[in-house]
């Protein structure tokens, strides 16, 4: 049990959120091209990222319940969360022509979306940040906030 000392502050537990979508994007991405499980991608991630140091820099800590609803949620609607993202689309391109990491991420954004209670305005927001991250100089993340926006108010139309 965890004593209020050693609890995670606030902002801690932000940054571990934010980390565990991350590496979710980064586990659904790697599902998407190897043959291995969501059991055995989340094991690696769990051993092998989660507070690893490589070369001398230290990988953030995730937050392991959140990374694995993620991932398993991604899995299990998959077929929903793609629909909703294909909807989304506005180039009218199926999801299985957009680029894997925007498809890795729609996926775990949308497992969010559609069975969690965070709030779908604070999702959009991360996982803005995570495309913001992965192209720094493109117009990913702009894509991602029209696509996640219309996810998000099909998935939970109440919030909006």
């Amino acid at each position: 049990m965890t004593t209020p000392a050693t609890a995670p502050s606030g902002n801690m537990k932000r940054k571990m959120k934010s980390a565990a979508r991350l590496y979710a994007v980064q586990a659904l991405f790697q599902m998407e091209h190897s043959s291995l499980t969501v059991d055995q991608v989340r094991l690696e991630f769990l051993d092998h990222r989660f507070g690893a140091i490589y070369e001398g820099d230290e990988m953030m800590e995730g937050d392991v319940d959140l990374f694995t609803k993620i991932l398993e949620d991604a899995v299990a609607w998959q077929g929903k969360i793609d629909q909703m993202a294909d909807r989304a689309i506005v180039a009218r391109w199926a999801i299985a022509r957009i680029d894997p990491t925007l498809r890795a991420l729609f996926r775990a954004a949308g497992a969010e979306l559609v069975n969690s209670d965070t709030p779908p305005r604070v999702i959009i927001k991360e996982f803005v940040d995570i495309a913001g991250a992965f192209y720094p100089e493109g117009k990913e993340p702009s894509f991602v906030n029209a696509v996640l926006d219309h996810m998000a108010r099909e998935a939970r139309p109440e919030a909006f």
